[in-house]
C-alpha cells in the first residue's frame, strides 16, 4: 500500500501565501497518486471543507506516512504531529522575531518566543528540513537541521486574473501618482518607514501624489492607532489605509499603481513583491532579509534609510521612462525565472528521497502527552459548548 503524504499546520488562511503554497502542495500530491489531507487547528470558512480537524490526525497516522509540517508558530498541531509516529519533513516559512512586537502586541512577542524555540525541537525529528527561501533553509542550518533544501515559493497569481474591481480604486485612478505598498499592517513591515519615504517625496518632488496601504491590520490596533499618530505628528497628507480588500480589489490597486514601495525589515520571502513584478509595478524595496533574493536582480532596492534618498528612488521611476522601462524589464526576467522552476518536480523528489532515507528514532515523548491532549480536547469541548463553566474556576493565585 503506498504511503498518504498529509500535511499538518496552525491555519489555513484565506488569500496569503502559506495558503497557496499548501493548496498548490496537495494538487501535484493527489495528481502523483497520493492520497493527501490538510490537517489544521483552524482554517478561514471559505477554505473549511478543503482541511481536516488537526484532532483526526491520530486516526490518519502511519509510520509509513509522511507528513509535511508547514512551520510559522508554534502550535497544538504541531505538537500532536512531533509526536506521531509518521516520518516527517518540515517547511519553514519563518517567525518573525518578538522583538518587533514588544510594547504592540504582547502575546504575540509569546507566541513568537515559544514558536522559534520549538522549531529547533524539529531539528533532531525531521528527516528534511525545506526552506520556502533561501534565507529561511539557511536559518534552519543554523539550528541544526541536518538536512536542508529550498523548495521554493511558486506564487499562485490566479487571484489577480479576474476583472478588477475599481468600486473604490476608482476614485485614485487620475493623475495623481499613486505609491502602494500591500500587506499587513504589523510592526516589521514598518509601515512608518513607507510613510516617512513617502511624505518625503509629496514634500520635496510631487505635491501630487497619495499613498495607498493595503492590508489588514487585525490584531494589531494598537499599532494600527500609533501608525495614525505618526501620520498626524509629522503632518503627512493623503495617506490612505485602505484595509482588507477583496482579490478584485487588489488586482485594481495595483493596476492604478505607479510605484510600489516595501520598507520591511524582516521578510522570508514577501510574495506581494512578486505581484507587483507581475501586474507590472515597479519596485523600490528595502534590500533586508529575504527581499533581495526574492527580487533576484528586478525593481530598485535600497540601503540607506534616509527618506529623502528613497524619495529620490520614487522621482526617478516616475519620471524617467527608460529607468522605467528598464526596471520593468529586469522584473519580468527575475519573475520569468521563478515562474520556470519545476515546483512540482521538486516537490516529488523532496517526497521521494525523504521516504527512501533511513527511519529516524522515534522522537521522545513524555509518558503522559496523549493523556494531556485528551484532556485539552476536552476543556476546549467544554469552552465552547459551556463558557459560563470556566467562571467557576477559582482566581489564580499570583503567589504561585
Amino acid at each position: 500500500m503506498r504511503p498518504a503524504v498529509h500535511q499538518v499546520l496552525a491555519t489555513l488562511g484565506y488569500g496569503d501565501a502559506i495558503g497557496h503554497e499548501v493548496l498548490g502542495i496537495q494538487r501535484v500530491l493527489r495528481a502523483a497518486g497520493y492520497d493527501s489531507e490538510i490537517f489544521v487547528e483552524t482554517a478561514d470558512r471559505r477554505l473549511e471543507d478543503l482541511t481536516v480537524d488537526y484532532r483526526d490526525l491520530p486516526g490518519a497516522s502511519h509510520p509509513d506516512n509522511l507528513l509535511i509540517h508547514h512551520f510559522s508558530i508554534g502550535s497544538r498541531a504541531s505538537r500532536v504531529a512531533y509526536a506521531l509516529p509518521d516520518r516527517m519533513a518540515l517547511v519553514y516559512h519563518n517567525i518573525t522575531p518578538p522583538e518587533f512586537f514588544i510594547d504592540v502586541h504582547p502575546l504575540l512577542v509569546q507566541l513568537c518566543y515559544l514558536g522559534r524555540r520549538e522549531l529547533g525541537v524539529y531539528a533532531n525529528r525531521v528527516e528534511l528540513g525545506l526552506g520556502d527561501s533561501e534565507y529561511n533553509r539557511v536559518e534552519l542550518e543554523a539550528l541544526g537541521f541536518p538536512n536542508t533544501a529550498v523548495l521554493p515559493v511558486v506564487p499562485d497569481f490566479s487571484h489577480l486574473s479576474g476583472p478588477p474591481n475599481f468600486m473604490q480604486a476608482g476614485a485614485f485612478d487620475d493623475d495623481w501618482v499613486n505609491i502602494l505598498f500591500v500587506g499587513r499592517m504589523i510592526p516589521n513591515k514598518k509601515i512608518e518607514d513607507v510613510i516617512r519615504a513617502f511624505h518625503a517625496y509629496k514634500r520635496w518632488f510631487n505635491p501630487r501624489s497619495r499613498l495607498l496601504l493595503v492590508g489588514s491590520h487585525g490584531g494589531f490596533e494598537r499599532y494600527f492607532a500609533m501608525v495614525h499618530d505618526f501620520i498626524a505628528r509629522i503632518g503627512a497628507a493623503d495617506v490612505h489605509m485602505l484595509g482588507h480588500v477583496s482579490n478584485e480589489e487588489l488586482a485594481a490597486y495595483y493596476e492604478i499603481a505607479d510605484v510600489f514601495l516595501c520598507a520591511s525589515e524582516h521578510e522570508g520571502f514577501c510574495v506581494p513583491l512578486m505581484e507587483a513584478f507581475h501586474m507590472g509595478v515597479p519596485v523600490v524595496a528595502h534590500a533586508a532579509t529575504a527581499v533581495p533574493a526574492t527580487m533576484d536582480g528586478g525593481g530598485l532596492l535600497y540601503h540607506d534609510k534616509d527618506p529623502i534618498a528613497i524619495a529620490g528612488l520614487l522621482d526617478a521611476l516616475v519620471s524617467n521612462a527608460s529607468l522605467r522601462e528598464s526596471v520593468l524589464a529586469k522584473q519580468d526576467a527575475a519573475l520569468d525565472r521563478l515562474l520556470a522552476k519545476d515546483f512540482g518536480g521538486m516537490l516529488l523528489r523532496f517526497v521521494d528521497e525523504t521516504l527512501a532515507r533511513p527511519r529516524r528514532t522515534a522522537p521522545p515523548v513524555a509518558f503522559d502527552f496523549w493523556d494531556q491532549v485528551r484532556q485539552a480536547e476536552w476543556l476546549e469541548d467544554v469552552r465552547s459548548t459551556r463558557p459560563a463553566a470556566f467562571q467557576a474556576l477559582p482566581d489564580e493565585d499570583p503567589a504561585r
